[in-house]
């Protein structure tokens, strides 16, 4: 069961990769595709309209690697054969600016408000997992390098999601009150934060990614888990290993999923050197916010459970050991492997003492 699921993870997130970078490099979704939903803003584009329904001359179609290069089309003004540089009018420019500054602005910032709303009242309603009584014994669960790579993408995930939430909203929320030359000092440091941490930030994911790709695979214990609820309302958590199924779940949605959809999107906007038409540009964007706001609603159900929500459980990460009862009720299986010496974690895996059938010594408080 854990060779199929194994290869099962493997094998989506091959998919997923593939699929990804075969959309966003085939010759048809870099050429200059036609925005036939775009309204016209400007007597140009009027003209645009006019002229390709006066024309006998057929468009190239959407896989027609011509269209928008060699012909002024619904998308393009001029031609502008290997950049853009000539380009006079943008069609689906326009077409863009509504959509970003309407639906996506609007359902992002639905979901950005909606989602710590939800947490708070079910912390409300439910509460926050039962407190264990200490044991005084302490077990050491992660590795100075697991944490030091944790909160490095922890940190730079945060700057990005304030700066891109600034970008994004800053002009309707802040400009207002903060007036034209103050906003333009954030709005500056913003971007540039935003630009040059992006690619510290996709470092550090491929770095979370290797470092906790072993221990997150699915196993028949993880499905009892989940039917569960993993205790989140009844508070008796189910047997789990060193991480249970909400844990692998956000590995693979959150840090792998959205991981690689943030990261593609952002390098396209990132790194505009590589001849990425607009209407790529702004494809790209539309994926950006749309995955960013479904990266930042996640992170927040994972920062509450790993805080309030589970008590014990920020220390783990923070000084790198919990409680022997605190593992004892929330990852009982991994204990159970941690006393008799079985555990593959980096953390106990080169314990000196630890055998096969004879329980690991227990270390005290750590210093």
């Amino acid at each position: 069961m854990h060779a199929i699921s194994s290869r099962a993870s493997l094998l989506l997130t091959q998919l997923l990769i593939t699929g990804l970078v075969l959309a966003l490099l085939s010759t048809a979704a870099w050429a200059g595709v036609p925005n036939k939903d775009a309204k016209p803003a400007y007597a140009e584009e009027q003209t645009m309209l006019q002229i390709e329904g006066d024309s006998v001359v057929k468009e190239p179609g959407l896989t027609n690697a011509a269209s928008g290069r060699v012909h002024m089309d619904r998308h393009f003004l001029g031609q502008y054969g290997a950049t853009e540089a000539n380009v006079i009018v943008q069609r689906g420019g326009n077409t863009w600016r509504h959509l970003r500054n309407g639906p996506l602005a609007s359902i992002a910032g639905f979901i950005l408000l909606a989602v710590p709303l939800l947490i708070f009242v079910f912390y409300k309603a439910v509460g926050a997992a039962k407190e264990v009584p200490p044991s005084g014994r302490q077990i050491k669960r992660f590795t100075k390098w697991e944490r030091q790579v944790h909160w490095a993408t922890a940190y730079s995930f945060i700057a990005l999601a304030i700066t891109g939430i600034i970008i994004m909203y800053g002009k309707k929320i802040m400009l207002p009150w903060m007036g034209h030359d103050l906003f333009s000092w954030f709005a500056i440091i913003s971007k540039y934060l935003h630009n040059f941490v992006g690619p510290l930030f996709i470092v550090c994911s491929v770095l979370m990614f290797i470092t906790f790709l072993r221990r997150n695979f699915f196993n028949r214990n993880d499905w009892q888990w989940v039917k569960q609820g993993g205790g989140l309302v009844s508070h008796k958590h189910p047997p789990a290993g060193f991480f249970n199924a909400g844990e692998k779940a956000w590995f693979w949605l959150g840090v792998t999923l959205l991981g690689i959809l943030m990261s593609i999107t952002g390098l396209i906007l990132d790194f505009v050197t590589f001849g990425q038409t607009r209407y790529v540009l702004q494809v790209a964007n539309y994926l950006h916010i749309g995955g960013a706001a479904l990266y930042i609603a996640a992170a927040m159900g994972h920062i509450y459970i790993g805080t309030w929500g589970t008590p014990g459980a920020y220390q783990a990460m923070r000084e790198g050991h919990v409680d022997e009862n605190w593992a004892a009720a929330h990852h009982s299986l991994w204990l159970e492997q941690v006393r008799n010496g079985t555990a593959t974690d980096p953390a106990h895996r080169q314990h000196p003492d630890a055998r096969p059938g004879r329980p690991s010594p227990r270390p005290g408080p750590a210093a």
